[in-house]
C-alpha cells in the first residue's frame, strides 16, 4: 500500500562474445546485443523510474574515432527514451547503410560488442540528470576510460571519503557513486602504469606499449584494492574504453545479481526472470553472482570468476521476495504464495472462523499472489472442514446434503481499483488530503453490509500513509462488518541502508506506535535510556563489534499491542468499523523464504558494521529533534 517508497535500482548488462557479422549473419541483425539491452531494461522497469542511461562501448577502432558511447534521460519514460535518441542518430543513413556491420561498426554509435544499462530510484532525494548512472570517467588512455553503475547504497561515505582526500584527490561531490567511481579510477589508473612499467622494460614503445597495457589488465586488483573499503549492498558493474566488462555482489550477498555465458555473449540483470524472458532461458541455465564474488569479461573474451572478498555473511535480501523484485520468477512466485497461505489460520481467528461471511480481496497488485496463497489456505481448511461434516452425518448422505456442503465456498472480489495518481501540484493541504482519500476506488456493492467481514491482504505496511488517507476511508465506504488489514510481511521497524529508499525512524507507522505506547505508560526514561546506548554504541572504534540498542524499545510490547496501537493511529476520523491488524511472523518469513536471511527491516540485525552505525544515529537523531531542539 506503500505507493511511494522506491525500489533499489536495476543493473543489465551484455557482452558479446563473436564479432558483430556473426550476429547480422544468424539473427538477422548487428543491433542484437542493443535490442537485447532494450529488452532487459524494460523487464526491470519495476526497479527504476526516476530515470535510466546505458553505456557502450566498441572494440578495434581507429583513433580518432569515438569508442565509448552514453545515453541518459530522467523519468518514467526514460527507457524508451533513451533507447529512441540512439535510433534517431540513424535516421540518417539508408536502410542499407543500416544494414552494412562494417559501415555500422566504423560510423555509428552503439554499435559495439560492450553494453551497460542501469535502472534508477534514489535513496539519497537528489536528482537531475548529473545523478543518473552511468558515470564516465574520461581519458585518452582507452584503459582508463571507465563507465560505472550498480544497484547500491554505501554507509561508510565518509571514511570513503577520507580515503579518496588522503590519496591527494579533490573530490567534486560527496556521492557514494561519485566517490566509488573516482576510487574505482584511481586504481585502474594504477593498474594502467603497472602495466606500462612492464612493457617498458620489455623494450616495447608506441602501439605496442598500448596494445600489451589492454592485453594485461587485471580488473581483478582494481576490485580487490577498491572494494575492501566499502561497507553496504551492492551490485557493482563497469566497462572500459578498452574492453573490460566487469560485475561484482557485495559480499554479505545482500543486492542481487543473475548472469547467463553462451558461446555468443554475456548477460546480467538484477532478476533472474529477465535473463529467462529475454534470451529464453530455463531457471537451470542461470547462475546468480555469489557474494564476494565478481564476474570479468577481458578485451580478448575471455570470461572469469573471481572471488574478490571472502564472503562475510549470508544476508541475501528478504524484502526482494516479498515485494521489489518480479513475482514472475520460479521461486519468488512460490515464496509469496506460502506467505499468504501461513496466514491462514490467523485470518480465521481475526473473522472468528465465520468464512461465509468474510471476502478476502488485495491491495495493491504487488499483493496479488500472497493473496492466491491466503486464498488457497482458506480453501485447504473449507475443504477439512467439509471433509469432517460428511463424517458427522453418520449416515450414507443425500444429494441435498452433500450439495448444501459442497456449495461452501471461500469469497473473494476485486473490492478496490486503483484509481488515480495525486498530483503535485496541488500544494494547499486540504486540497491534497481530500485527493488523497480517492487514489484508490471501490467495487460497490461486492459485500453485504454489516454482515461480512473484508480481509484486505498487502504485501508491507511501512508508513502507514496510504491506509489512513485513502484505504480505510474507501473501504469503510463498503460498511463492513470488520476490516482485517493483513501485512505478508513482519512488521517493519528499521530503515534499510543498502539501496532501497525507505523512511527514517520516525515515519514507520510501528515505531510511532511504539513511541505512543511508552509515552501512555509513563516509560520515556526508556527512551533515554536507549538514547544513552546508541550513543555509546557510536563511540565505539572501527571494527568493534556493534549493537542495534534501538531494538530496546519494542521489548515490553507485544506484537498485538503494538497493532492496535497502529491500528487507534490510523484510523481516520469518523470511522466507526472495526478494524484489525494481522503481520506475518518472524518465524513464518523464515519458513516461506529460507535462503534468503537479511531480515533487518523486520529484526534490526543489519549485516554490516555500517548499518549498525546508521540505525543508532537514526534514533539519536530522533530523540536529539524530540527533545533538544524545542
Amino acid at each position: 500500500m506503500e505507493n511511494n517508497i522506491h525500489e533499489d535500482c536495476g543493473v543489465a548488462m551484455i557482452r558479446l562474445l563473436k564479432p558483430l557479422s556473426y550476429f547480422q549473419e544468424k539473427y538477422g541483425t548487428w543491433m542484437y546485443a542493443l535490442n537485447k539491452m532494450y529488452l532487459m531494461m524494460e523487464k526491470q522497469h519495476n526497479r527504476g523510474q526516476e530515470g535510466a542511461g546505458i553505456a557502450s562501448v566498441k572494440l578495434n577502432i581507429q583513433p580518432g574515432t569515438e569508442y565509448m558511447f552514453r545515453e541518459r534521460a530522467e523519468g518514467k519514460n526514460a527507457v524508451t527514451e533513451i533507447f529512441a535518441n540512439i535510433h534517431k542518430q540513424y535516421k540518417d543513413y539508408t536502410p542499407e547503410q543500416l544494414a552494412d556491420v562494417n559501415f555500422a561498426e566504423d560510423n555509428l554509435p552503439f554499435a559495439g560488442q560492450l553494453y551497460m544499462g542501469h535502472l534508477r530510484y534514489s535513496t539519497t532525494g537528489k536528482s537531475g540528470l548529473s545523478y543518473v548512472h552511468p558515470f564516465l570517467r574520461r581519458n585518452n588512455w582507452r584503459a582508463k576510460n571507465l563507465s560505472m553503475c550498480g544497484n547500491f547504497n554505501m554507509t561508510n561515505i565518509n571514511e570513503i571519503f577520507d580515503i579518496v582526500t588522503k590519496q591527494g584527490q579533490y573530490p567534486r561531490k560527496y556521492s557514494d557513486t561519485y566517490l566509488l567511481l573516482e576510487l574505482m579510477g584511481h586504481r585502474l589508473d594504477r593498474e594502467v602504469e603497472r602495466n606500462f612499467v612492464i612493457a617498458k622494460q620489455q623494450g616495447l614503445e608506441k602501439f605496442d606499449i598500448t596494445h600489451y597495457i589492454e592485453d594485461h589488465v587485471e580488473m581483478k586488483n582494481m576490485l580487490q584494492t577498491t572494494m575492501q573499503h566499502f561497507d553496504g549492498g551492492y551490485v557493482i558493474c563497469g566497462i572500459t574504453g578498452s574492453g573490460e566488462w566487469f560485475s561484482m555482489r557485495d559480499p554479505w550477498g545482500i543486492r542481487p545479481a543473475f548472469y547467463y555465458k553462451s558461446d555468443e555473449f554475456v548477460a546480467l540483470a538484477s532478476e533472474r526472470p529477465v535473463l529467462q524472458t529475454t534470451f529464453d532461458l530455463q531457471c537451470e541455465d542461470i547462475q546468480e553472482l555469489k557474494p564476494g564474488q565478481s564476474i570479468i569479461v577481458n578485451k580478448a573474451g575471455e570470461c572469469s570468476l573471481h572471488q574478490i572478498i571472502p564472503q562475510k555473511g549470508d544476508a541475501a535480501c528478504s524484502f526482494e521476495r516479498i515485494y521489489f523484485s518480479r513475482g514472475s520468477d520460479r521461486d519468488i512466485y512460490k515464496e509469496r504464495k506460502k506467505l499468504g497461505e501461513q496466514l491462514t489460520e490467523r485470518v480465521l481467528k481475526s473473522v472468528d472462523y465465520d468464512f461465509n461471511h468474510t471476502v478476502l480481496s488485495f491491495i495493491p497488485n504487488t499483493a496479488e499472489v500472497a493473496f492466491y496463497g491466503l486464498f488457497q489456505g482458506f480453501k485447504a481448511w473449507l475443504n477439512a472442514r467439509k471433509v469432517e461434516q460428511i463424517k458427522a452425518l453418520g449416515h450414507q448422505p443425500t444429494e441435498e446434503e452433500l450439495l448444501e456442503i459442497f456449495n461452501q465456498a471461500v469469497r473473494s472480489e476485486k473490492v478496490a481499483w486503483k484509481d488515480i495518481k495525486l498530483r503535485t501540484f496541488i500544494t494547499e493541504g486540504n486540497s491534497r488530503n481530500d485527493l488523497a482519500s480517492h487514489v484508490y476506488d471501490i467495487s460497490y456493492e461486492c459485500i453485504t453490509p454489516h454482515e461480512d467481514n473484508l480481509v484486505i491482504i498487502d504485501d508491507s505496511i511501512v508508513r502507514g500513509t496510504t491506509l489512513k488517507e485513502s484505504i480505510l476511508r474507501i473501504l469503510d465506504r463498503l460498511h463492513p462488518k470488520k476490516i482485517v488489514i493483513v501485512s505478508s510481511a513482519p512488521q517493519i521497524r528499521y530503515p534499510d541502508y543498502y539501496g532501497i529508499d525507505m523512511p527514517r525512524l520516525e515515519e514507520f507507522c510501528v515505531f510511532r506506535a511504539t513511541i505512543e505506547l511508552i509515552k501512555e505508560r509513563n516509560m520515556e526514561s526508556l527512551l533515554a535510556e536507549v538514547y544513552a546506548a546508541c550513543k555509546k554504541e557510536l563511540e565505539k572504534p572501527k571494527g568493534a563489534e556493534l549493537t542495534n540498542a534501538v531494538c530496546k524499545i519494542y521489548d515490553p510490547f507485544t506484537v498485538e499491542e503494538i497493532n492496535a496501537k497502529i491500528v487507534e493511529m490510523l484510523r481516520p476520523e469518523g470511522m466507526t468499523t472495526p478494524v484489525e491488524l494481522v503481520y506475518q511472523s518472524i518465524e513464518g518469513l523464515h519458513k516461506a523464504i529460507p535462503h534468503h536471511k537479511g531480515d533487518w527491516y523486520f529484526t534490526g540485525k543489519f549485516p554490516t558494521d555500517g548499518g549498525m552505525r546508521l540505525v543508532n544515529k537514526a534514533f539519536v537523531s530522533y530523540y536529539e529533534h524530540v527533545y533538544f531542539d524545542k
